[in-house]
């Protein structure tokens, strides 16, 4: 009974959530610059009608961009880009008027070396 109730209320929450409209849409990046070679997650989320907030994905938006070519919510960049910075564009799928572009920076410098195991303090060698 129990896990009844408990399915009916995470099912009306959700609901809920998705009976929201999103009001407008914003770029919340987790770094300050994209990676050579990599998936770079262009993270976006959905200001909605209700005061709440709730991520978005390539189910809501559209992707582009100038450079580099887009799988689900990953720009993907080659090792050795031609540019040193990329426009992305989000466009909600279900409202075309809520667009938002953002130019983010190419990473120049190669990442440091990590750390050997051995250097960290109170880790044990065998």
């Amino acid at each position: 009974m129990k896990y009844f109730i408990s399915s009916i209320l995470i099912f009306l929450f959700s609901t809920a959530l998705q009976a929201q409209k999103v009001e407008s849409i914003h770029f919340h990046l987790y770094t300050d610059s994209l990676k050579k070679g990599t998936h770079n997650y262009i993270n976006v989320d959905g200001k909605l009608s209700g005061d709440n907030w709730m991520p978005l994905t390539a189910k809501e938006l559209e992707f582009s961009s100038d450079y580099g070519k887009f799988d689900g919510n990953d720009l993907i960049l080659p090792d050795e880009p031609a540019v040193k910075k990329v426009t992305v564009k989000a466009t909600l799928k279900t409202d075309k008027k809520q667009s938002k572009q953002i130019t983010i920076w190419i990473k120049q410098t190669p990442d440091p070396p990590l750390p050997k195991e051995s250097s960290f303090p109170g880790k044990r060698t065998r």
